[in-house]
């Protein structure tokens, strides 16, 4: 695919500050001084604002995935929903839903559009980082940023040959301020963003930053060259820094980030692969409803009536079943150490941040392996006509290796063993880049 550079197509997107301040949910929330916490909202009440959206978004997804074309208008419609703020505490306009909410609710809408989650999960880091922030006035702005309808991309990656530990992304000391420059690959959902998650260093004095950058800058520059065979409209690809400017408190010490950063990355994709896996299941039961012509040497007068295609079909829903299951297992480990961030006892605190990635890491393992499963499967029950491009229902399959492929698995089940045998605490963070040994 050849990299073109990416204008931002002018649209107009009603910001939802006012109505969403007006809405009126019940929400458990529990207060730390000023510091009021999300614990979790009405499930049903809240996926109820934003299924609607889900739909319309899912009847556009076969022909975005056929031409390849980026989802702005969807993700301005989940902008103007308030979709952004839905961790965000109540008392600042958002919805307080939980960590194990949120990825429900990413999880229905990885059945309507796979791409879309993935290219929100950045922007979804960044709220969780700024909710792990200490209460005060910087952190409360992002707050009302967030109910706004401001979303956050990344720039995390460096591009080249660049070895591990080393970060060419440099944030240099320029009047009360700082400026960027470097070059980013996999900037998932830039292309859609308000603001820059850009993982940079200092040129003075070499500390790690986060440089928080204005998307709209003239500095800034996207271009949509990502040729991945899944996960195609997610926005990634090159992203350039050339001088861009910096307010100081924009610049925030990389120690500061929040502990379970990993485990929460990791389980957007898991929650990319469980939502996946319900579109394999839904799509699968509608082809086989609808499906006229049969085998001669099949079972039945007609395939919804054949038991081996419906044993398929099962088989496929009870994959997708424990893939979901296993996702939202995980995701409550995250939640008690966003809340044993407050907390007064470090020890419990650690030991949530631990089982938020060993937890991710099991359900990495098996729910890739669920999900891939049914999306191949899901041809057993069908006749030829199932390959049929118009379909498209190879992008089930494509997206779901796509997304299994970041953060290589095997990692993940040694970092498991090792810490059932021999206790072995797993990495918070790690990085990717050239190694010393022979090419």
């Amino acid at each position: 695919m050849q990299a073109q550079s990416m204008q931002r197509p002018r649209r107009t997107v009603t910001r939802p500050m006012c109505r969403f301040l007006r809405v009126q949910e019940h929400c458990m929330t529990q207060s730390t001084g000023s510091n009021p916490l999300s614990l979790g909202t009405d499930y049903e009440t809240l996926a109820s604002r934003f299924r609607p959206i889900f739909r319309e978004i899912g009847a556009g997804n076969v022909e975005r995935e056929k031409a390849r074309a980026l989802p702005y208008e969807p993700i301005a419609w989940l902008k103007q929903a308030g979709f952004g703020a839905v961790r965000v505490p109540t008392e600042y306009g958002g919805a307080g839903a939980s960590v194990s909410q949120l990825f429900q609710l990413l999880i229905e809408l990885a059945e309507a559009d796979s791409n879309i989650p993935q290219a929100l999960r950045a922007h979804f880091a960044f709220v969780e980082d700024r909710l792990n922030a200490p209460p005060g006035a910087d952190r409360d702005k992002w707050f009302a940023r967030f109910v706004a309808g401001d979303l956050v991309g990344n720039g995390w990656t460096e591009v080249g040959a660049v070895k591990i530990g080393d970060v060419i992304t440099k944030v240099t000391p320029e009047g009360d301020g700082f400026v960027l420059n470097g070059t980013k690959f996999y900037s998932t959902g830039s292309i859609f963003a308000d603001w820059i998650d850009v993982y940079a260093q200092r040129a003075d004095t070499g500390a790690d930053v986060i440089a928080v950058v204005d998307a709209r800058h003239a500095g800034v520059r996207h271009s949509d060259d990502w040729d991945g065979f899944g996960q195609r409209t997610t926005g990634s690809g090159t992203s350039v820094y050339d001088n861009v400017p910096l307010p100081a408190p924009h610049v925030i010490p990389f120690e500061q980030r929040f502990k379970y950063q990993t485990a929460f990355y990791q389980l957007v994709l898991l929650a990319v692969l469980a939502g996946i896996g319900r579109a394999v299941e839904r799509d699968i039961a509608q082809e086989v409803r609808d499906r006229k012509r049969i085998f001669s040497h099949g079972n039945a007068g007609s395939v919804s009536q054949d038991a081996q295609v419906q044993q398929v079909v099962g088989q496929i829903a009870a994959q997708v079943y424990a893939a979901e299951a296993a996702t939202l297992r995980c995701a409550e480990p995250l939640q008690r150490a966003y809340v044993a961030r407050f907390g007064n006892d470090a020890q419990q605190e650690k030991n949530a941040n631990i089982a938020a990635e060993i937890e991710t890491a099991k359900a990495q393992v098996i729910v890739s392996e669920l999900v891939l499963r049914a999306a191949t499967e899901l041809f057993n029950a069908l006749g030829a006509s199932g390959v049929s491009v118009n379909k498209a229902l190879d992008r089930h399959w494509r997206n779901a290796r796509t997304a299994a492929s970041h953060n290589p698995l095997i990692y993940k089940a040694r970092i498991v063993g090792d810490w059932r045998i021999n206790g072995t605490e797993p990495p918070f963070v790690w990085q990717i880049g050239s190694g010393t040994g022979k090419v």
